[in-house]
């Protein structure tokens, strides 16, 4: 060795590991560890009696079970409840619990209790479970995070843990259409936060969501003029045959990708076999990465509007706004990386990834709000009779999470604005 590489060595050996050097992790927190563990039997039985209750959106009743199930817990560790009337008509109320401490970091939990599920579809398919899995509308979307959220918050409390200012968890109705019956409440509650940590579930085999595409639907109607289809068809105007030819003619966009796509979801025509339809619609929903592609979508669909294939007929283009896109931005890229930190505690490795599904992410986001998502379990068959949970993952992620409030709530993130 050259006396120039012999200093080198001498410096490192002095010094100890050089700047570029990843952190170490920290230590597994053996409390948490093991009261994690110990409480995995228990949620699972929460999480069945909370699957097992009918709650698609706009099901008041059923929402209305759940948040009852919930809110008991949450008021047993003396958190204060607000009940808060939903924004938009056929809506469950949304919950707001919230917990002072005497630290400084404040912490806003999001949560949904919403599925995209009609009512009936439980006693179809009940909650259930097989070695590696659990099954059940809205075992993972979003009520496996849910209650995730409430055995943190559990372990944090029997622990006597105060370092935070403020803990607040919203357990909202209406997510599933892009939260109309909370945005102003959402809003008010960014306003008073350091930090969002979204119930979402993770993707799989075990990731946290860095990135989010945002949401709106569009809707075109067609109206047309009915007419007898057997005496005199010639005197209609099929408001059905203009919405297909709308159709094709805005069939130009992805339909799957990372970026931009547009699909066709929901199409209603006619009343009766043996009349002319008058009246005709169709839904596409466009998910964006960049929120300038909603503008480049709706003057293409509001072009072809303006041409028709059938006579007399009037075709209207709106939109119905949800999300905007979370864009990979540095305040969520820091929450990650301490959130890998934390796994590593435990030897696991959590990675990121992004995908197509829009949340309340984004809205912390464009508040200036750092925020991190896909925090409830890793899963998979969202929005299908298909959806499941990953056993396996239950009791790191309701580790990992706890120790991000603990973390977050001694040492808060500052606003980005």
């Amino acid at each position: 060795m050259n006396f120039k590489l012999m200093v080198l060595a001498g410096v490192v050996v002095l010094l100890g590991a050089p700047a570029w050097a990843a952190p170490k992790a920290p230590a597994k927190d053996p409390q948490v560890w093991s009261a994690a563990q110990a409480d995995k039997a228990e949620e699972l039985r929460l999480l069945e009696q909370v699957v097992n209750v009918d709650s698609g959106t706009g099901d008041v009743a059923g929402g209305r079970k759940v948040a009852a199930i919930l809110g008991a817990r949450l008021k047993a560790m003396g958190y204060s409840l607000e009940t808060v009337k939903a924004e938009a008509d056929g809506l469950a109320e949304n919950t707001v619990a919230t917990l002072s401490g005497a630290g400084k970091g404040r912490i806003l939990l999001i949560g949904h209790i919403d599925t995209v599920f009609p009512a009936g579809t439980v006693a179809q398919r009940p909650f259930h479970m097989d070695a590696e899995k659990a099954y059940g509308p809205g075992v993972s979307d979003e009520k496996g995070g849910v209650v995730e959220g409430i055995y943190a918050l559990q372990i944090l409390h029997d622990l006597g843990f105060k370092d935070f200012k403020q803990i607040v968890f919203l357990i909202e109705t209406s997510e599933e259409r892009g939260s109309p019956g909370s945005r102003k409440l959402i809003d008010r509650l960014l306003h008073d936060a350091d930090v969002e940590l979204n119930l979402e579930p993770g993707d799989t085999p075990d990731a946290l969501t860095v990135w989010r595409k945002g949401g709106e639907t569009f809707h075109i109607d067609v109206q047309g003029r009915a007419a007898h289809a057997g005496i005199a068809p010639q005197e209609g105007r099929n408001a059905a045959l203009e919405l297909i030819h709308q159709i094709q003619a805005d069939d130009v966009f992805p339909k799957s990708g990372d970026g931009l796509t547009a699909n066709l979801t929901v199409m209603e025509a006619g009343t009766r076999g043996n009349i002319i339809p008058d009246h005709a619609s169709a839904q596409i929903n466009v998910r964006v990465r960049d929120k300038a592609d909603y503008g480049r979508v709706q003057a293409a669909l509001e072009k072809n509007a303006l041409t028709t294939l059938i006579p007399d007929t009037k075709v209207t283009v709106t939109g119905e706004p949800s999300y905007p896109p979370l864009a990979v931005n540095p305040a969520t890229e820091a929450l990650a990386s301490q959130a890998q930190n934390i796994y590593a505690g435990l030897g696991l490795t959590i990675a990121r990834s992004g995908n197509g599904g829009s949340s309340e992410s984004a809205l912390a986001y464009e508040a200036g709000i750092a925020a991190l998502d896909g925090l409830g379990p890793a899963a998979g068959g969202f929005h299908a009779p298909s959806e499941y949970l990953l056993l396996g993952t239950v009791t790191p992620r309701l580790y990992l999470l706890t120790k991000l409030i603990e973390e977050l709530g001694r040492a808060p993130p500052s606003r980005l604005k």
